[in-house]
């Protein structure tokens, strides 16, 4: 297990030689933001980030910082090293580059199998390199450079696009690192509240459905995956917990009647709910909520306890009832 984790966040908009660009610095601040801290019931620190950004003259990123910068942060033996990049990209037939405040003319930029080796040799457990640049598709091809095209254990890379695409904008900044910021702020988070690299993909290949001009490219080589961020969990972890109990088996049906329901007066019903049946309704409906168990034969909990049917654990719930059973909740 590694010592910490630590991020560096590059935005860059000015540029000395190559056409400006306006939201890239925007875009890593906010990345940095959602970085920073969880918002677990602790608010507790996640990353040590830090950010480069390239606004003007008086502040720029050059190549040989760069350079330092990502070799410092894939350097040590953390548990996490994050990369982000929002700036320009560059590619040709000698491989793809990231560009840099003083790159003239793209191919001086830094090469991105130079960006590769550095990650593919680090000895640190966890390596994320997330790329808001034009062609970053190429980062990991044996198109960029045969060498690198393999990547090492714990290496993972989320790019806006594939190597012959643009990386597209919004007035808001760009829309891979838009949808990035949405997933790390919960909505690519499981149900004990994790989001990981494979998560944040799906979440962003999803909602890039009707943008057929751009494809995020997604490449991995772990055996599991490493939370990126820890929000707060859509359903309780002790609710969670009880599917175990109120499900013996991964195929047991729970009987409902009238006397799980507390809603009272309900016509044509005569026994009186029962606390302790009301009490497993109430966890069973939250599991409901988050899709781990649906009702048989009707479309509500509700009808299920007033009309003495039963409810069954979806596939989702069996996953999640089974890592319960295996203690890994």
């Amino acid at each position: 297990m590694g010592k910490g984790r630590k991020a560096l966040v590059v935005g860059i908009d000015y540029y000395q030689d190559l056409e400006q660009l306006s939201g890239c610095v925007d875009d890593a601040h906010k990345v940095k933001a959602v970085l920073d801290r969880n918002t677990d019931a602790g608010q507790t620190k996640n990353f040590q980030t830090n950010i480069l950004t390239g606004t003007g003259p008086n502040d720029i990123v050059t190549r040989k910082q760069l350079k330092e910068e990502i070799r410092d942060l894939f350097s040590g033996d953390e548990e996490v090293a994050l990369l982000y990049f929002a700036g320009h990209g560059h590619i040709e037939a000698t491989g793809g580059y990231l560009c840099a405040t003083d790159t003239e003319t793209g191919d001086d930029g830094l090469p991105m199998g130079e960006v590769l080796k550095l990650a593919n040799d680090s000895k640190v457990s966890n390596k994320i390199i997330l790329l808001d640049s034009c062609y970053s598709g190429i980062a990991g091809t044996a198109e960029n450079d045969p060498r690198f095209a393999e990547l090492s254990h714990g290496l993972t890379i989320l790019t806006a696009s594939s190597e012959k695409q643009y990386a597209l904008e919004t007035d808001e900044g760009g829309v891979f690192t838009t949808l990035l910021v949405d997933a790390l702020e919960g909505a690519a988070a499981n149900l004990v509240g994790e989001i990981t690299p494979g998560s944040v993909y799906a979440h962003i290949d999803q909602s890039l459905g009707s943008w057929g001009r751009q494809r995020p490219i997604f490449r991995t080589n772990v055996n599991s995956f490493v939370s990126l961020r820890q929000v707060q969990p859509p359903i309780s972890l002790e609710d969670l917990r009880a599917i175990s109990g109120l499900f013996p088996t991964a195929d047991f049906e729970f009987d409902l009647d009238p006397t799980f329901e507390p809603d009272r007066p309900i016509e044509g019903v005569t026994v009186d709910p029962i606390e302790e049946n009301t009490r497993r309704l109430a966890i069973l409906q939250n599991l409901n909520r988050v899709n781990l168990v649906v009702p048989v034969g009707t479309k509500h909990m509700y009808h299920a306890a007033i009309e003495s049917r039963s409810c069954r654990l979806t596939i989702l719930g069996e996953h999640y009832r089974r890592l319960v059973v295996k203690e890994q909740i």
